[in-house]
């Protein structure tokens, strides 16, 4: 086979292929093969039909001719793509130009290919993840919540605060509905909490017993009701003295700095392995970013967008679920559920295009040694032998394709090595600490 490749406008390529006489004949006596299977010949079993016998059944070697380059067609345009190293993203359109009754068999195929795409910035990117780092406020927090397991109730007589606990008789009206009010007496509510509707923790704050509150809030997709509330009693949670003797009274630990040294030591464990597991993707996110959305491809998104709803129903069948329940269950539409697919899909494709980019303005290109070394890695997970992997990857067109994933390994440990993270409030994080490994105990 010889195949060239030209380029076109607008991301596509033109292949000119011509094939061998002997890989004509191979795809003939395939078809030949596979057609002795399939027709019956008074006289011979199927599948045992000679060659001539079958030819003068079908109706001459034309016919077998047009057979084979339709059952080969496939892989003669696979191993010109694995020859050309192109990368089409789209199904081509081949357009036989001889061959076709006898002679050479020469072929176009026109197909889109994915764009090259150039980013700048990915040297100076800052990439927000959360706080490996422990403040104050939050061991104080935690140690308040063993704290208010002992807390005691107490009548006040001031303005409502974040944390009180409030008794009110509660009236809601769904509006535009045939539904019945629903009313509660004496129900107890915690300031803060969030679990009436949006807007009540902001609006009882500063009010106090004897008053009243009342707004418009969801209480579902699309309905609206009327919440009324009369607060009755107002009280305060008054925690237990912090010492040495509750302390080992009512936790595991014997002293309050033996609690306090115990609750730090696991929230760094806890903040340092969250912050660790977004490294990747926030970097990845912030990467996608330095390429135009206008640039991805739609038959890139389309077909990512399509791959996502595939996996999605594959693993709602492995939990017995079906796509239906699946919608009921989360609240959502199958337009909804596709868009937010759409958009998952969009950000993957510019971050695949970003990666590519990060491949060329890096100079990351993989070597022959690295990309023997991963196939033979791939080989080993999938229990093949590495020449058997080599030859399938040829054969189906995916030389490019498992070429670019070993570079895009590459670039993404490049970018994991070069980007600045930095915490929610713009402060850099050490990267030492991120990289500690939270499976041994960490000093206090």
């Amino acid at each position: 086979m010889r195949a060239t490749s030209t380029s076109l406008d607008n991301n596509r390529i033109k292949l000119i292929v011509e094939l061998d006489d002997s890989e004509m004949d191979d795809a003939l006596d395939a078809a030949a093969a596979s057609l002795a299977k399939q027709v019956s010949v008074k006289g011979f079993r199927k599948g045992k039909v000679p060659k001539n016998v079958l030819v003068a059944h079908i109706g001459g070697l034309e016919v077998l001719r047009s057979e084979a380059i339709r059952e080969s067609m496939p892989d003669f345009y696979a191993r010109a793509i694995a020859d050309t190293l192109v990368d089409p993203i789209g199904q081509p359109e081949i357009n036989i130009t001889g061959g076709e009754q006898e002679g050479a068999l020469t072929f176009e195929a026109e197909v889109e290919v994915r764009p090259v795409v150039t980013i700048s910035g990915q040297r100076d990117l800052r990439v927000t993840i959360p706080s490996p780092n422990v403040n104050d406020d939050e061991i104080e927090a935690q140690i308040n919540r063993y704290r208010e397991t002992d807390a005691t109730l107490e009548d006040v007589d001031r303005p409502i605060v974040t944390g009180d606990l409030v008794t009110m008789d509660i009236r809601v009206q769904q509006i535009a509905t045939d539904v019945e009010p629903l009313e509660m007496s004496d129900f107890m509510y915690t300031v803060g909490s969030g679990t009436i509707t949006e807007g009540v923790d902001e609006l009882i704050l500063g009010l106090k017993a004897g008053e009243e509150l009342k707004l418009n809030g969801n209480v579902g997709e699309g309905v609206v009701a009327t919440y009324e509330m009369k607060l009755k009693q107002v009280k305060e949670r008054i925690l237990p003295e912090l010492t040495d003797e509750w302390v080992e009274e009512n936790t595991e630990w014997s002293t309050d700095q033996e609690m306090r040294d115990a609750i730090v030591n696991q929230m760094r464990r806890m903040k340092i392995v969250e912050a660790q597991m977004s490294q990747r993707d926030a970097t990845l996110v912030a990467l996608g970013e330095l390429v135009d959305a206008d640039v991805v491809p739609e038959v890139l998104v389309d077909a990512e967008t399509n791959e996502r709803l595939h996996d999605l129903g594959h693993r709602l069948s492995q939990q017995q679920m079906t796509l239906e329940m699946f919608l009921q269950v989360t609240n959502q539409s199958p337009e909804q559920l596709l868009e937010t697919l759409r958009e998952d899909a969009v950000r993957g494709v510019r971050i695949d295009l970003a990666l590519r980019a990060l491949v060329v303005a890096e100079n990351l290109e993989p070597t022959p040694e690295e990309i023997e070394e991963e196939l033979a890695t791939t080989a080993a997970s999938m229990n093949a032998d590495p020449e058997l992997l080599r030859t399938n990857l040829r054969d189906t067109g995916r030389v490019v394709a498992f070429n670019a994933e070993v570079a895009k390994m590459k670039a993404s440990r490049w970018l994991m090595d070069n980007v600045t993270f930095v915490d929610p409030d713009g402060l850099e994080i050490d990267r030492a600490l991120l990289r500690t490994d939270q499976s041994e105990e960490l000093d206090a």
